[in-house]
């Protein structure tokens, strides 16, 4: 019987380990298996106390969390310490802060890859959207005023037929959209209260016109479009909590004004900017930055911008390659504005590329340095060798790699053919290369051809020495060393999440996306 109870008590004790920080289960690799148990669907972030955008995201996973709970969801929010919790966080391939997945109905295998925005809504509808029906039935007009109110973004679905055609497509649309709650109904009431005389797709939300009617064909794609074109204010503010939809959307051209909240005239300007917006839905994103918060100010930087120079209009392209665009004029009116955003729709603007001022030392010392109104001079010389470090000041890899490349410089100094420089790729961009992670190593060999070699060896002095001296043939190294590189991606801007390492300052090492396997040595050849 003693035994028997003894059995019951450590059962209860183990059953009792996981416990609950408002409303959050506090997971563990020892009690990750039994809250799988007990809690089926849980939806969990993988943190590190360290991190300023996990004490950002705390509040808002703990209001989802406390909103589910009270609605008696199912569905659970979890936390793992994955600074403590090394083991687990390996088990899913951790690779930032915070990094958030969801188990579904107890599977540890595969879990998906939390998509949505970072506030409590944005979670709590991604959830549901998860676990309940893509298309909810309302049959009263209080369901409806309800839905409307308890979202910032609402779509409503009116048919009569609930097997028509239409409504099929629109139950497709709904499937795949994880962020936006989507209903149906076929009330008289709801229709009249809301004045929808026919069968069609209303989109309800808290800013701008404050509703959207689809005006088309029903089909799953124009439906999709709809939604897409109109769930973002005309204007948005660039936030953490904003950044996963601004960067995670399918438009992929953003036109960016920097301004301080605190300026006398933000509300004419941004009245300005918002009237500019209304002829580019659909195809330009019109965004927001307050140029006085500190976390924005990588950002500037990454625009060669100053907090000064502030109001400020640039335009960037977020496809395989980062495109940036500055207007020739500085004034920012909604004329201004539209006839900046037309020539780029039509594609008569330039590429806007910075550059430093040439230092008037830049070849005092063993390391040339190299900015872009020198670069082509200095790195396509015909009669050179010319092995560029292209890095960031910021980036903690590429202040290791400092003492070895000024000893490679040392090395070669008299040598009549091989110049050993460098570039600092956050405040000079060339348009024949491209950087995509720091620090990036390019050989630019003598001749005619612009013949441009990449560097993958050992970031050593000896294979730095070999890599020159067999005129960049011998310098290759195997797949996966280049692991820790500090990958450039888009969303780095927005500074969501935060890599495990940092650097000699103490700032956290960004690592986005996962190295890709690389070849030896890649040899491209840039044509002017």
């Amino acid at each position: 019987m003693w035994k028997f109870l003894l059995i019951c008590t450590l059962v209860v004790a183990a059953r009792a380990e996981v416990g609950e920080e408002e409303d959050v289960l506090v997971l563990k690799k020892s009690n990750f298996d039994e809250a799988l148990q007990t809690h089926p669907n849980i939806l969990v972030e993988f943190y590190a106390p360290w991190c300023g955008h996990c004490k950002a995201l705390g509040p808002e996973f703990a209001k989802a969390a406390g909103v589910l709970k009270a609605e008696g969801s199912a569905v659970r929010l979890g936390k793992v310490d994955a600074t403590e919790e090394t083991e687990l966080a390996q088990e899913y391939g951790v690779r930032g802060y915070p990094t958030i997945k969801y188990f579904k109905g107890g599977e540890k295998a595969s879990p998906k890859e939390y998509s949505a925005g970072r506030q409590a809504d944005d979670i709590v509808a991604w959830l549901k959207k998860r676990t309940g029906p893509a298309v909810v039935t309302l049959t009263t007009v209080s369901e409806a005023e309800a839905l409307i109110a308890d979202n910032e973004v609402a779509v409503i679905g009116f048919f009569k037929d609930a097997d028509s055609t239409g409504a099929k497509d629109y139950e497709k649309a709904a499937e795949t959209t994880d962020d936006i709650p989507f209903a149906v109904t076929s009330d008289d009431a709801i229709f009249s209260k809301f004045e929808v005389s026919k069968d069609g797709v209303v989109l309800f939300k808290k800013f701008d016109e404050g509703r959207n009617t689809f005006d088309g064909e029903l089909t799953k794609e124009n439906l999709l479009a709809f939604v897409k074109t109109n769930q973002l204010p005309l204007v948005i503010e660039f936030t953490e909590q904003t950044a996963p939809k601004i960067f995670g959307g399918e438009i992929k051209s953003h036109i960016l004004m920097f301004l301080p909240k605190t300026a006398s005239d933000f509300q004419d300007k941004m009245d300005q900017f918002k009237k500019a917006a209304e002829g580019f839905k659909g195809q330009i994103l019109y965004i927001f930055i307050d140029s006085d918060v500190d976390d924005n100010q990588r950002i500037l930087e990454f625009f060669g911008l100053k907090k000064e120079e502030c109001p400020a209009i640039r335009l960037i392209t977020l496809e395989d390659e980062m495109t940036k665009y500055k207007p020739q004029s500085d004034a920012i009116t909604s004329e201004a504005i539209i006839s900046f955003c037309k020539q780029f729709i039509d594609g008569k603007l330039k590429p806007h590329l910075m550059s430093q001022d040439i230092p008037e030392d830049w070849d005092k010392n063993p390391v040339k340095i190299l900015v872009g109104k020198n670069f082509e001079e200095i790195a396509f010389n015909p009669s050179k060798n010319v092995f560029v470090e292209f890095y960031a000041p910021w980036c903690g890899h590429c202040k290791q790699l400092t003492p070895i490349w000024e000893k490679l410089g040392e090395k070669f100094v008299d040598s009549a053919d091989i110049i050993v420089a460098k570039m600092d790729s956050t405040a000079n961009e060339i348009d024949s290369v491209k950087v995509h992670s720091f620090p990036t190593l390019k050989f630019f060999p003598a001749g005619e051809d612009r013949t441009v070699i990449d560097y993958n060896g050992e970031r050593t002095l000896e294979g730095f020495t070999k890599f020159l001296e067999s005129g960049g043939k011998d310098g290759g190294a195997p797949a996966g060393d280049d692991d820790d590189d500090e990958d450039l991606d888009p969303e780095d801007l927005d500074g969501v999440d935060e890599g495990q390492g940092t650097d000699s300052d103490g700032e956290n090492e960004r690592r986005r996306v996962p190295p890709q396997p690389f070849q030896q040595v890649t040899i491209t050849t840039v044509t002017s």
